[in-house]
Order: structure tokens, then C-alpha cells, then sequence
């Protein structure tokens, strides 16, 4: 799973490193693509439910699962998630991040700062005795407090062998949560990944079928990590050193 996260992270640096004003969301989507494959790695979103494309890049309002498109262009001051899945030798490992396109307002370099502020106080919460409840309160007891919503129609997910496994992994606590909720073990391995959006928590899908927007269409950001719990840190998968 080191293996396959460390592809997927080299692949979305390179994305970032691409990222300008002018460029296409499908443009990103084949330089990554082109990458994954390059190393022997499957791109897990490909076909994933009918998905059309290898990534998911989303733009401003749009909270994930944007469709890559030679037509849609980033802009300056535009936000965009990138999202990729890849699995290496059978294993799988899942990263996304959200990126300024150019200078960016004041309130998306916040709403950037908390989203990503709210992934790391999650992967501290990633301890062996642990419950995935201490995960979900951290992200959202975190992003309220900022003054911002998680949002709580998609939420993270156990990986492995499969893109998604059990547990799921809300980011936020409600009573459903509480009477599954897991306890974090040596091995387990969870994709955490908080989407903050700066209105409302409500979300729709657009006609395309598969873009998830905010209700109010105010921006959202989107970062993931895939984690390993061990028996002290826990461990990042989904990094270019894929170190703990």
C-alpha cells in the first residue's frame, strides 16, 4: 500500500506542479493517467461505477467527483481538488488535495488553510485504542469551530485490497456512527479525507450524474490521506516519501 500511495502522491505533484490558469481539468487528468501507468500502477477511478475519467478534479463549488473535461478550464483565483485512486500489486491507495490556481482570495486561502489544518488533526487522531469517532469529532468539532460545515453525504473509508472497505469513516459523530464505531487496531488502514465547505453542508448532484456541488454554490476544499494505524504514529501512506 506504500508502493501504490506513493504513486498516486507523485502523480498529484505532478498535477500541482502543472496547475496554471488556461490549463484543462482533462489535461491534468492524462498527465496523471500517463504517470500512473508509466509505473505499472491501475488509476482505480477509471470506470469505478460507470466514472468517465482516471481523477476526479473539482472546481470552486464543486465538492468532488468533477469530471475532467478539455472544455473547463481553471481560472485565476479558482480552487480545484484533485482526487486520484491508485492500487499497485493489488493494493490500493487513495489521495486528494485542493490547490490555489494563482493568487486566490482571502477567504479560499483560508477555507484551503482549514481544510488541511482539519486533515492533520485527523491523522493524529489515527491512534491504536482509538475509536473512528475520535476521527470524525476532531475534523468536525475543528471545522465548526472555524466557523465552516463538513459535509456529511460523502465521508471516508477503510482501504486495502479494495478502494473501499469498512469502516466508513464520517467526518462527523451522529448516534448511526456511534453504534458501529470501530476501535482502531495495528493494520488498519483508513482513507481520511475532510471536504469543508465554506456555507452550508448541504450538497446536490449536478445532470452530469456524478459532480457534487455546495447548495449554496459557496467554494468547498477536499483533502485525503490514506492512513495506516501502527502500534505508535500513525503512519501516511499517500505521501512522496511515504513516510511515517
Amino acid at each position: 500500500m506504500r508502493e501504490a500511495g506513493k504513486i498516486a502522491a507523485d502523480a498529484l505533484e505532478r498535477a500541482r506542479e502543472a496547475i496554471v490558469p488556461g490549463i484543462s481539468t482533462k489535461a491534468l487528468d492524462d498527465l496523471m493517467r500517463e504517470f500512473v501507468q508509466s509505473k505499472g500502477g491501475i488509476l482505480l477511478f477509471y470506470n469505478y461505477q460507470g466514472f468517465p475519467a482516471y481523477s476526479c478534479i473539482s472546481i470552486n463549488e464543486e465538492v468532488v467527483h468533477g469530471i475532467p473535461r478539455n472544455r473547463r478550464k481553471l481560472k485565476e483565483g479558482d480552487v480545484v481538488s484533485i482526487d486520484i485512486g491508485v492500487k499497485l500489486r493489488g493494493y490500493c491507495g487513495d489521495v486528494a488535495w485542493t490547490f490555489p490556481v494563482g493568487q486566490v482570495s482571502p477567504e479560499a486561502t483560508r477555507l484551503l488553510d482549514v481544510g488541511e489544518q482539519a486533515l492533520l488533526k485527523a491523522i493524529d487522531a489515527c491512534r491504536e485504542g482509538n475509536r473512528v469517532s475520535d476521527v470524525s469529532r476532531t475534523i468536525q468539532t475543528f471545522v465548526e469551530g472555524q466557523g465552516y460545515n463538513v459535509v456529511k453525504k460523502y465521508v471516508g473509508h477503510g482501504i486495502g485490497k479494495k478502494l473501499h472497505e469498512d469502516p466508513q469513516v464520517p467526518n462527523y459523530v451522529d448516534q448511526g456512527l456511534l453504534k458501529r464505531d470501530a476501535v482502531m487496531k495495528p493494520g488498519m488502514v483508513l482513507a481520511i479525507e475532510p471536504m469543508v465547505n465554506a456555507g452550508t453542508d448541504d450538497v446536490e448532484k449536478l445532470d452530469d450524474g456524478w459532480t457534487v456541488v455546495t447548495a449554496d454554490r459557496r467554494l468547498s476544499v477536499h483533502f485525503e490521506h490514506t492512513v495506516a494505524v501502527t502500534t505508535g504514529l500513525p503512519w501516511v501512506l499517500t505521501t512522496r516519501a511515504s513516510s511515517g
